[in-house]
C-alpha cells in the first residue's frame, strides 16, 4: 500500500530561512520541489504561529 504524501499550499508570502532564503508566494506549493524532505518539526512550525511571522504560512491542501 502506497503512503499518501500530504501536500501543502502557501497562504502567506515568506522567505524560507532554512532553504537558502527561497521565496514562497501565496498559492505556491510547499515545499518546492514537492519531493523535498521536510522534517515534521519544520512543518509544524510553518503550520502554526511558532515562526518568525507569528502566524501560519502554509496549510494542508484539500
Amino acid at each position: 500500500m502506497a503512503k499518501i504524501k500530504t501536500k501543502y499550499e502557501v497562504i502567506q508570502d515568506f522567505k524560507d530561512l532554512q532553504d537558502n532564503n527561497k521565496i514562497y508566494r501565496k498559492g505556491d506549493s510547499f515545499p518546492h520541489p514537492t519531493n523535498k524532505k521536510i522534517e515534521p518539526e519544520r512543518l509544524e512550525e510553518l503550520l502554526s504561529d511558532k515562526n518568525k511571522q507569528g502566524r501560519p504560512v502554509i496549510q494542508e491542501q484539500a
